[in-house]
């Protein structure tokens, strides 16, 4: 049954229904049997879920792994400290899965809120009784009243309407208006004049219309069911932890059963060798990363908000940042979502006339605050206003409808009768036959200057420009009949067009200048889609348009190929087009970032790897798909947040090779304990205070630090680049984390041989100078890691062009970790806990030329790298 091909009486009993509406009873009934007039979330995922996630992905994994082997080193050789530092892991894993939990929830509260700002309670007619009920309890055969502002609760047949204008944009993603009438239709569902659709928007006037869908069974729930089933993607993030996770866990494993083997061949026994194979493997899990990416990324996150990108999932901060193309729709997002007339042309010299048709031939409800109406009219109206009010007193109207494709209004001025239309410049120019020249001055119109006229409007329309076309006339008297609208005055031309966001334009040079192609996917119509690209800039030469329907019935393979072109638009898309194009995009290799507010753009905003939704315009449906959510529905935050995700991929590159760096000096003493037999001289707790100590807060420090001030001038990445890289490893294992160990076993043989202690001779654990000795080895690893805060701010700038107060956060770290230091060395709590004593000055003066070394060392190292000489 096609319900927009039935006339008003069929639509009634097709329905079961009637002008005064349905029952009471048969509403209860009917309410039981299709349910809650609702979207169902199908696509979200239980809370429960979440959390069990923040468990359950690899890193974490790791941890558990490393904590295990902590507690059974512990059963078969208590009294080493590897029970705390067992339980240490496990507090990093349950406080680091909490925290992300509670920064999820947290968004998901302010996603619940934005939805809060739906509606509704709607009208409609029961028992022959106008009411009021919640949107929810709306059933099919409910009769419901539409009225200028209302958001229709459910897929509608309009059966009366008095100028009853809808805005599909949420459904359609069309910034036009459509004035709907009752009569039969043969147009497509979304293309008829007799339908109303859950979720858009009434701009003006009235009308009643029958529900015959309601809940998951509206276009809005099928889109939202669409979306349910799409399957999204991985981050790059996500996929980038798991791989450090499993490099380390190949490492650590490989390191153990290398070193199980060596204790083997210098005849220790079995269980020993054991016990060392899993403190090597201990040793070589880097504990304070999992946390450590995790506050970064909330850091991330928080400064994205406060350039109004509501991040829902952590990982979508650094996903932005890896995008290289930008799939983004165009009402509201690249434009202001707000109809202005951009120009207008008289063939008289003030165009008062013009302004006077637009003025008064006009539906627009105007209040002190504000003028409410048809976009189209309230910009023609407020043009016009601006120029000069002016009065008359209406005496008839013939309204507007798609046939027609104009408005007639009958207006007493200054005791006058006019005759005033507007409408489509082929449906007004016909009825014309004089040219205005001001005042009640005029020319005939003649087949010398209508050609004029018509190529002036095509001029005008192929700007992408929706041309209204003014025209008058004057009457002597009162007509006996119908407004008469030939012999027409032609008064001009106005041309609309909802205009760009004026930041629009610099953040598009923005994106090309940072490597990210823009292809706008639009709903439009591709004549405006067109103009509105090049005035912003998105296109420079001539635009490539596919239609949806194009699109549709395009091999993918030709497709593939159309989406390599350049000045590439897509209008008219349906949902299913544009996630299939988002889909081929992925396919061929692109990091896809989708932007949109309507029910339509759902789908592809949850296919994508960063979905984007408008949280001003925006529908529930799309904020529920999305990643991350822009608070002002503004083109350029995006642009500011891929800034800050290229950002927090750098700075997590930089504090992992922080982190990595200070696993050698903890691994080192581990190994010369076992194979040279000297007095261990890093303890497990030891390693404890570095990695979820001492390292913390400056690791902390450098994922704050600024973007580079080229970070937006270089391309983005490759996708075969990875977060941990070979030279990433050489420089943390081989470079910095010898210095570290270098200056720690220093430091440790300066004090034991300073102490009266002989290679071989055996020594206490519990005697004050074991204690000294390991606590000058774990002072080496801090002072290193001080100059390593500064070394890892950035791989190739030098410390001197980036300035060191320039990340004030780095001080903080560095100031912490000095005071968590003092607090582990000098005092009775920190020597007992640590199995720490204090240590002399002439340890810190031995150690400070270690951290002048490094920093001087890798000055030089980035001095080669930037000049491409070496590294």
């Amino acid at each position: 049954m096609k319900i927009q091909a039935l006339s008003t009486d069929k639509v009634f009993s097709s329905l079961l229904s009637s002008p005064q509406g349905i029952t009471a009873e048969e509403a209860t009934r009917r309410h039981a049997e299709y349910g809650c007039n609702e979207i169902h979330e199908v696509h979200g995922r239980p809370m429960i879920s979440r959390l069990a996630a923040q468990f359950t992905h690899f890193l974490a994994l790791l941890l558990w792994f490393a904590a295990a082997l902590c507690f059974l080193s512990e059963y078969l050789h208590p009294g080493e400290g590897l029970l705390r530092l067992g339980v240490a892991i496990l507090a990093v894993i349950f406080i680091n899965a909490i925290f992300t939990f509670i920064q999820e929830y947290r968004t998901e509260k302010a996603i619940e809120e934005l939805r809060k700002m739906l509606p509704f309670r709607v009208a409609v007619i029961r028992d022959g009784t106008e009411c009021e009920i919640d949107a929810t309890e709306v059933v099919p055969g409910d009769l419901v009243l539409l009225r200028e502002g209302d958001k229709v609760p459910a897929d509608a047949r309009v059966v009366e309407t008095s100028r009853l204008t809808v805005n599909n944009a949420p459904l359609t993603g069309e910034s036009d208006s459509k004035q709907l009438t009752e009569a039969p239709s043969e147009s497509e569902l979304l293309e008829s004049e007799n339908l109303v659709f859950a979720g858009t928007l009434v701009v003006s006037g009235s009308g009643k219309a029958v529900v015959y869908a309601t809940g998951m069974a509206t276009e809005f729930g099928k889109i939202a069911q669409i979306t349910g089933k799409v399957v999204e993607e991985v981050s790059p993030l996500h996929v980038e932890i798991t791989r450090v996770s499993r490099i380390v866990a190949i490492i650590a494993v490989a390191g153990g059963a290398c070193f199980f083997l060596i204790g083997g061949l210098v005849g220790r026994g079995f269980w020993d060798n054991f016990l060392f194979a899993i403190g090597i493997i201990i040793a070589c899990v880097p504990e304070g990363l999992l946390p450590t990416v995790t506050l970064s990324l909330a850091m991330g996150s928080k400064r994205m908000a406060s350039r109004n990108a509501l991040v829902k999932s952590l990982n979508a901060v650094e996903a932005l940042g890896s995008v290289d193309l930008i799939c983004t729709d165009k009402t509201g997002t690249l434009t202001q979502n707000r109809m202005t007339v951009k120009t207008s042309w008289s063939p008289d010299e003030d165009g008062t006339m013009a302004r006077t048709v637009a003025q008064l031939c006009n539906n627009v409800t105007v209040t002190p605050e504000e003028v409410k109406g048809d976009p189209t009219e309230t910009a023609l109206y407020s043009y016009a206003a601006r120029q000069g009010a002016v009065s008359g007193e209406r005496l008839g109207e013939i309204p507007f409808d798609s046939e027609r494709k104009r408005m007639a209004t009958l207006h007493r001025m200054n005791g006058k009768l006019f005759v005033l239309v507007k409408g489509a410049g082929e449906s007004v120019l016909p009825l014309c036959t004089m040219l205005s020249q001001g005042g009640s001055a005029s020319l005939p119109l003649d087949n010398a200057t209508i050609p004029g006229l018509q190529d002036r409007l095509q001029t005008m329309a192929s700007e992408g420009l929706r041309v209204i076309a003014l025209a008058f006339k004057e009457l002597d008297g009162l007509p006996a009949g119908d407004i008469p609208e030939e012999g027409l005055t032609f008064a001009g031309f106005m041309g609309l067009l909802d205009p760009p966001r004026p930041e629009v334009q610099q953040a598009l040079q923005d994106c090309h200048s940072a490597g990210i192609k823009v292809i706008m996917i639009t709903g439009d119509a591709g004549l405006t889609a067109a103009a509105i690209a090049k005035d912003i800039g998105l296109i420079t030469g001539d635009p490539v348009v596919i239609e949806g329907h194009q699109c549709a019935g395009m091999p993918d393979e030709r497709l593939r190929e159309e989406l390599k072109k350049e000045n590439l638009i897509f209008a008219r898309m349906s949902p299913q087009n544009k996630m299939h194009v988002v889909s081929l995009l992925i396919e061929e290799g692109h990091r896809v970032a989708v932007t949109g507010d309507g029910v339509n753009d759902a789908p592809a905003l949850k296919k994508a790897h960063v979905g984007i939704a408008m949280g001003l315009s925006g529908t529930s449906v799309a904020r529920e798909a999305a990643d991350i959510v822009l608070l002002d529905d503004n083109f350029a935050s995006i642009v500011h947040a891929i800034e800050e995700g290229r950002a927090v991929f750098e700075n997590i590159r930089n504090f992992t090779t922080y982190i990595f760096a200070s696993n050698i000096p903890e691994l080192i003493p581990y190994i010369a304990y076992i194979l040279f037999g000297i007095p261990l001289p890093l303890t497990i707790m030891q390693i404890l205070a570095v990695d979820l100590g001492t390292d913390m807060f400056p690791a902390l420090a450098l994922g704050a630090e600024k973007p580079s001030p080229d970070i937006m001038q270089r391309p983005p990445r490759p996708k075969n680049e990875h977060l941990l890289t070979k030279g990433v490893l050489i420089r943390a294992y081989l470079y910095l984390g010898l210095l570290e160990a270098f200056a720690g076993m220093t430091a440790y043989f300066y004090v034991m041989y300073g102490g009266g202690w002989s290679w071989g001779q055996p020594l206490a654990t519990t005697s004050t100078l074991y204690l000294q000795a390991t606590t000058a080895c774990l002072a080496g690893i801090i002072v290193t890691q001080v100059a390593n805060v500064f070394v890892c701010r950035s791989p190739h700038t030098s410390l001197m062009t980036l300035g060191f107060f320039s990340n004030r956060l780095v001080l903080v770290g560095i100031t912490t970790e000095v005071v968590l230091a003092a607090l582990i060395i000098y005092t009775s709590l920190g020597n007992s806990l640590f199995g720490c004593a204090p240590i002399g000055a002439d340890v810190w003066i031995l150690l400070i030329p270690f951290a002048i070394l490094m920093v001087a060392t890798d000055e030089t190292r980035k001095y080669f790298a930037r000049h491409n000489k070496f590294f």
